[in-house]
């Protein structure tokens, strides 16, 4: 029976000390002095839900058969990066605009830009790409274009944040003064 105390409070302290996700907000960087690059490069972001790129090429040509048919030859390549939600990121450097350049993984060209929205009062700092309502948006990575999924409009960063607490204390009992 007190085994099966001492695991709970074990697994209690473990998810305690775990920390939560939270947005990254400019009240964030502003409260950890977040605010040169030395410092953002310390700090592990992680994307809020998925972001699918999709790049797409088609090619084909029209001729005939040997035996007189009409033959239309279509190829398309379809090349796909998915970055799950909750994905580990880090900072790259700020861009021109003050929006924060994440990096997914190592290579030329491989970050995504991260900024405010300009009617958004929430502070959170969101994948920016050139958005078209019907189309979706459009962004490098990779030195290619690749075209973003509506939904990834609404993924933004986030980071980790634990609450640490220390106390010390020191008690002691007075036994009092007789007479």
């Amino acid at each position: 029976m007190n085994m099966k105390y001492l695991a709970l409070i074990a697994l209690a302290i473990a998810f305690a000390s775990c920390g939560k996700k939270v947005a990254y907000t400019n009240q964030l960087r502003d409260e950890f002095g977040l605010e040169d690059a030395k410092t953002m490069k310390k700090v592990q972001f992680f994307t809020s839900q998925t972001i699918i790129l999709i790049r797409s090429k088609e090619s084909g040509s029209i001729g005939t058969a040997e035996d007189g048919a009409l033959v239309t030859n279509k190829n398309k390549t379809e090349d796909r990066i998915t970055i799950q939600a909750q994905t580990p990121c880090v900072f790259e450097e700020f861009g021109k605009s003050g929006e924060v350049l994440i990096r997914f993984e190592v290579g030329v060209g491989k970050t995504m830009a991260f900024a405010l929205r300009q009617q958004s009062e929430t502070g959170k700092y969101y994948l920016a790409a050139k958005w078209d309502v019907n189309r979706g948006g459009e962004l490098n990575y990779g030195n290619e274009v690749y075209t973003v999924q509506s939904a990834a409009g609404n993924a933004y960063l986030m980071v980790k944040l634990k609450n640490l607490q220390k106390t010390n204390r020191k008690d002691r009992v007075v036994k009092g003064m007789k007479v």
